[in-house]
């Protein structure tokens, strides 16, 4: 288990809890694509996936959240839609291939 960053007194522990948590983001960005998988499943028309409104509103809520726990929003919101536009075009991929 690596140490809380606080507790860190090295860069041997500072990149271990860096380690860690890039790996514990991609366990949850797996979860996240699931729900797009889901998405892709349950929305009955190509139309539908993407959605600008619900895309503005994620960001946003990303945002808040990170101005909210002090960190960088401008850098959480360019991740986000990155994340976002990712997340749609595999969705869209999905979709088509669950309808091939």
């Amino acid at each position: 288990m690596p140490k809380m960053p606080d507790d860190c007194t090295s860069m041997t522990e500072v990149r271990e809890g860096v380690d860690a948590t890039d790996r514990e983001l991609v366990s949850l960005l797996a979860r996240r694509f699931g729900y797009m998988r889901a998405a892709a499943r349950i929305k009955p028309n190509r139309d539908t996936v993407r959605d600008e409104k619900r895309k503005a509103s994620v960001i946003a809520a990303a945002k808040a959240e990170a101005e909210r726990v002090g960190i960088p929003a401008d850098v959480i919101g360019d991740v986000w839609e990155r994340l976002v536009e990712g997340s749609i075009a595999y969705e869209f991929d999905v979709w088509d291939e669950t309808r091939a």
